[in-house]
């Protein structure tokens, strides 16, 4: 089922409580209250009551909700529920530690595939991944691969994503520090680390 008019807001906050759930059913929990969420993730328990609203009814009153029923039901409207292969491209040190970190199939992502334009890099492999020339990124989508991670320089950034979507990648994470475009079938979300961090000082106290 695809659900219509969810705002962004609400899908950006769904994996929040998923991981939320996850970590009070490794507590022992069966059952958890708006409110008990609400204090694990940091959101006020009348925004996740609104969130669910858009999907269904979870919850029963006086008892809550049931961990593991809530858990599938997220990973199903977020389409968690099947594995989804991705490719990385740029193995630079911040695209080597996305390769070695173990929690993306927790979300539903593996990344398969690896590539850069740095010939010392090819051929070498990082966490099960082999490292390949950046001209197989043309074949992306023959290897059932169309979801894509960009790890590169901000100068390539927007010649990567075109060829990504030359490919036929239809997602994309950018962590190019850097706006990239692309057509509107192809949803692109950018993360640039450095601009986060800048936003830190503002709400630190003046010594």
């Amino acid at each position: 089922m695809r659900y219509h008019k969810i705002p962004d807001e609400t899908v950006r906050r769904l994996p929040i409580y998923l991981r939320g759930l996850m970590f009070s059913a490794e507590k022992g929990n069966e059952h958890i209250s708006s409110q008990s969420l609400a204090a694990f993730v940091g959101v006020h328990s009348h925004q996740i009551r609104k969130d669910f609203s858009y999907f269904g009814d979870f919850g029963t009153p006086g008892v809550g909700y049931n961990i593991g029923r809530l858990a599938r039901e997220i990973q199903r409207i977020l389409r968690l529920d099947v594995i989804r292969r991705a490719a990385l491209i740029g193995v630079g040190d911040l695209g080597s530690a996305l390769l070695a970190y173990p929690g993306f199939r927790t979300y539903g992502l593996d990344i398969v595939a690896a590539f850069d334009a740095d010939l010392e890099k090819v051929g070498c492999t990082i966490n099960g991944v082999e490292v390949e020339d950046v001209s197989g990124v043309d074949s992306l989508t023959q290897r059932q691969i169309f979801l894509a991670i960009v790890a590169v320089p901000r100068q390539v950034a927007q010649e990567t994503v075109d060829r990504l979507v030359g490919a036929g990648i239809k997602g994309i994470l950018n962590f190019a520090p850097c706006r990239v475009e692309a057509p509107k079938r192809v949803k692109v979300i950018t993360l640039d680390i450095a601009m986060e961090l800048a936003r830190l000082p503002y709400y630190m106290p003046v010594s």
